[in-house]
């Protein structure tokens, strides 16, 4: 009972973190971009400060340490993975589904970074193969095929390139945050790490927002409405505590396993809400980033497979 039970809530994790780029997509009709982001994520530190108040036994940050961990959490985790991701999908050429796809590039990116700030560690030849499958994968949805054809890479500057490269830059900073958090090991609770990175973080981007000359206005219509609140609380209030609990029952490598169920998702939902089609080039994409997790992860992946009998 206990394993179906796992794999209900990594399907709910899954949908969740999957139609919420349909959900972004959406309330972009009704909000200016890093304004919807700070929006989110007032109402959802609100919900995650109260459960870890709740919850657990530190509830706020008392150490240097818990501070620093906090403060890389909101700039790099919070404000800028999701002010490059509204504003990447906001732009043309981005569709839900390939912005799902460029973001499953973060596991990749996390074990480069990680291995890059690890002296101790290095990527072996495989390991190397497989980061850089992972940016060709990046590539295929940032260049047009037309470009690819005629060699003039140049032409990407005219394409609608920037909206891709704006969810890429979103995807290195929540590599790099989730490493740098890490390294930092301040003994928070989770729950605890993200509600401060959460009100922080939309802080930042709520200032980010001013700054930008955004529009501070909120429609008052069902479809704004519904978007911002399917965000706070579906996608991230209910989103990462499903995946604390996950993560505890099923370590790091099957949780990251959620990124490359999220694009699946994604072109699901945005066909059926959006209208929004999924192209080949999208599908290739997240065929090679895929490839490059494989390749990093190979010796976790097979002890895995071993662990749960796929593998003698």
């Amino acid at each position: 009972m206990s394993r179906y039970r796992t794999l209900l809530l990594f399907c709910v994790l899954a949908l969740a973190w999957g139609s919420a780029f349909v959900a972004i997509k959406a309330g972009l009709a009704f909000f200016d971009p890093v304004f919807f982001a700070a929006l989110r994520y007032d109402v959802a530190a609100v919900l995650m400060l109260a459960y870890a108040w709740y919850a657990t036994d530190r509830w706020r940050p008392e150490t240097r340490a818990d501070w620093l961990a906090v403060a890389v959490g909101a700039v790099l985790l919070i404000a800028a993975y999701h002010a490059f991701l509204f504003v990447g999908e906001d732009l043309p050429g981005v569709t839900s589904a390939s912005a799902a796809v460029v973001v499953s590039l973060s596991p990749v990116l996390t074990t480069a970074f990680s291995r890059s700030l690890l002296p101790s560690t290095r990527l072996s030849a495989l390991g190397v193969l497989g980061l850089l499958l992972g940016l060709v994968g990046v590539a295929v949805l940032v260049v047009p095929p037309e470009v690819f054809a005629s060699g003039d890479l140049s032409a990407v500057v005219g394409s609608n390139a920037l909206g891709p490269l704006l969810v890429f830059c979103a995807a290195a900073s929540f590599a790099l945050g989730s490493v740098l958090t890490e390294r930092i090991d301040a003994g928070l609770p989770a729950e605890t790490m993200e509600a401060w990175s959460m009100l922080f973080g939309a802080l930042l981007m709520n200032a980010a927002s001013v700054a930008l000359g955004e529009s501070q206005r909120i429609p008052l219509t069902v479809e704004s409405v519904g978007a911002l609140l399917y965000l706070s609380v579906v996608a991230s209030a209910l989103g990462f505590l499903l995946y604390f609990d996950l993560h505890e029952r099923l370590g790091s490598i099957e949780i990251n396993l959620v990124s490359y169920v999220a694009p699946v998702v994604a072109a699901v939902v945005g066909w059926l809400l959006l209208g929004e089609s999924l192209d080949a080039t999208t599908a290739v994409g997240f065929l090679v980033i895929f490839a490059g997790f494989c390749l990093l992860k190979r010796a976790a992946l097979l002890a895995e497979l071993r662990r749960v009998g796929v593998l003698d």
